[in-house]
Order: structure tokens, then sequence, then C-alpha cells
């Protein structure tokens, strides 16, 4: 399996990720990685038809994604895997799932949040979930489209940490 883009959007599947970033990726496959979204019909209905024509869907809770992953269920795809929270996407590491890079792409204002990019906003337990992560070795970087340059994220929290 090609894993050919990680991207944490919490809007998951949206116009900007099923034209811009599919197409400029090549991705056969699109892996929505989310616990809530995985058991929600109606969230899954939306995204299945926010999917562009002839890219396939997994709505996967985090276990069942690496299980899967593991088992070489996707070894003929180009993933481009979407997870909602960075919390998400340790999670999958920690099962021994191994990501190549980060893209930190929409992470809506909530309470006790700062806002550290145009659409990026981090709460304290974000923050420690990217700590963690750059102690990994996972670089991170904070692109809304493909054409953007591709900025060191823990560059852009620096303040924060």
């Amino acid at each position: 399996m090609a894993i050919i883009h990680v991207r944490i959007d919490e809007r998951l599947i949206h116009g900007q990720v099923a034209t811009v970033w599919s197409n400029s990726l090549g991705a056969t496959r699109i892996m929505v990685i989310n616990d809530e979204a995985s058991k929600d019909d109606i969230q899954k209905s939306v995204l299945k038809m926010a999917t562009p024509p002839g890219i396939k869907l997994s709505v996967l809770t985090v276990s069942d994604a690496a299980e899967r992953i593991k088992a070489g269920r996707y070894d003929s795809d180009k993933v481009f895997m979407i997870f909602k929270t960075p919390k998400d996407c340790l999670r999958l590491i920690e099962t021994g799932i191994s990501l190549p890079e980060i893209n930190v792409g929409n992470m809506a204002h909530k309470e006790g949040a700062t806002q550290v990019k145009r659409s990026v906003n981090v709460t304290k337990d974000d923050i420690e979930t990217f700590k963690k992560l750059n102690s990994m070795g996972i670089k991170m970087t904070a692109r809304m489209i493909p054409d953007e340059p591709a900025n060191n994220f823990m560059d852009i929290i620096k303040g924060l940490l």
C-alpha cells in the first residue's frame, strides 16, 4: 500500500479535499480514520457522496484501519488518509502503522483553542499530541492546498510549546 498523503481535516471530505487534493495526489482510495465517523451511517453516506467518482472510500475506526492495513487489504491502492484529530493519527501510529508525514489542514476553533494559522486552531491537548508525534520523528506541515509551501508545523506552534 502506498500512503500518498496524510491530512488532519475536521471537515473530512469536502470540496477542497474531493477535487484539489485527490486530483493532485492521484489517489485511488480515500481512507477516513475516525471512530465516531465510522459508526455514523448518515455521516458515512455524506462522505460517500462527497467522494469523487472512481475513488474508493473507506471510513474506519482506528483499530479497523490498523488491522486492514496490516492484513494488506489496500496494497494495490494509492491511499489518501484523512483524520479528524491529531490524536487519531497518534493512535494509528501506536498500532505500528508508519505514516510518512502529516499535513495539518483544518482544525476548527473550539473552547480553549488558539488560532495558529488560518483555519488551524489548537488546544493544549492538541499541542501535547503534536509534541509526541514530533518526538517520534514524524514530519508535520500545514498546507490548505497542494501548491502551498510545505512549512514545518512545529515552527508554527513553537510559541505555544
